[in-house]
């Protein structure tokens, strides 16, 4: 038996951490919408297991992960609660900035909702909890049946939100754009496998400056911060996608890099997650300033945020560490605080 709670610890860890991150971090949902976590975990924990799994199974690495994300934002806003084409989704007015009619979309909220859960609902909770199970970190959970299930339970969750908010919100997007949503996604997941597996990048960069790991979680932590908090216009989607571009080019670059270790990858992530952290207490302020309770809540998400990464610290304090299942036994990585 305590075998099996080690081999599932994991499992249950990501299932968990998605819904968190995705939602109540966020300040999407208050603390007292608590039980809904267990409604969520079907889609979102789902989600993120059976794209972590795959990505494992296959050798891929963290573009086809962040890809996979991206194919999972689209079909949660565009299929599931159809926030992409609702133009009142849950009483707000989601396509008043930037709308693009032709579509029925806004692009500066088509480019948060992907973006979001491409980073924070699955590539954050991914790397967090493969980083606190290190001896594991870059191979399969689940066995066959463990994968089969995972897809059925990641479908059933979106039948769940889907009924759910197709109850309470009456809309339904059009044929047209369920099937453009449906071909979008299929075309991120093409693009996922078509990544490079890290053992075919070819050798690493040559030896060359890497930030220490605290700098690089300050990095994290300002551009997604300038990310979530871009004008709502034009300019916050261009913005938005040359900060997207940024990170992807200098992050990609860095951990090519023999000194880019474990430590580093983690810190990043932490500050990615860290701006969630704060994001959480301005959309109460928007949302309910006069709710006590909801503020509360979000300090208690907080403080689990930043407790879960003082975790990811100690483990990282530890000993050498891989990333993409690279050994990375520098002294860098004795610490993400170097």
């Amino acid at each position: 038996m305590g075998a099996f709670i080690r081999r599932m610890a994991p499992v249950a860890g990501l299932l968990v951490l998605a819904p968190f991150a995705g939602e109540f971090l966020l300040g999407n949902l208050s603390v007292r919408l608590l039980p809904a976590w267990a409604f969520l975990v079907p889609m979102y924990g789902g989600g993120a297991l059976l794209i972590r799994e795959l990505v494992r199974r296959t050798g891929f690495g963290w573009p086809a992960i962040l890809l996979l994300g991206a194919a999972y934002g689209v079909i949660e806003a565009g299929l599931a609660d159809q926030a992409l084409f609702n133009p009142s989704f849950e009483g707000h007015d989601f396509q008043a900035v930037t709308p693009v009619p032709a579509l029925g979309i806004s692009a500066l909220n088509t480019m948060s909702f992907v973006t979001g859960h491409a980073v924070w609902s699955i590539a954050l909770p991914i790397a967090v909890v493969e980083h606190l199970t290190p001896a594991r970190r870059t191979t399969p959970w689940l066995g066959r049946a463990g994968l089969v299930g995972t897809l059925l339970l990641y479908v059933w969750g979106l039948w769940i939100i889907f009924r759910e908010l197709y109850e309470s919100e009456g809309f339904l997007a059009t044929p047209a754009q369920r099937t453009g949503a449906a071909v979008v996604a299929a075309l991120l997941v093409a693009a996922a496998f078509v990544t490079r597996r890290p053992t075919a990048c070819g050798p690493a960069l040559p030896g060359g400056w890497v930030p220490r790991p605290w700098l690089a979680g300050a990095g994290g932590f300002v551009l997604s911060g300038v990310f979530v908090a871009r004008p709502e216009s034009w300019t916050g989607v261009w913005m938005g996608a040359a900060l997207l571009l940024l990170a992807a080019v200098v992050v990609s670059a860095l951990a090519r890099r023999p000194q880019w270790t474990q430590g580093h990858h983690v810190a990043f992530a932490g500050g990615v997650l860290l701006t969630y952290a704060w994001l959480g207490f301005v959309l109460t302020w928007l949302m309910d300033p006069g709710d006590p309770v909801r503020w509360w809540g979000n300090a208690g998400f907080a403080l689990a945020a930043v407790a879960l990464l003082a975790w990811c610290e100690r483990v990282t304090r530890r000993g050498p560490s891989t990333v993409d299942g690279q050994s990375s036994a520098s002294p860098a990585s004795a610490s993400p605080t170097q």
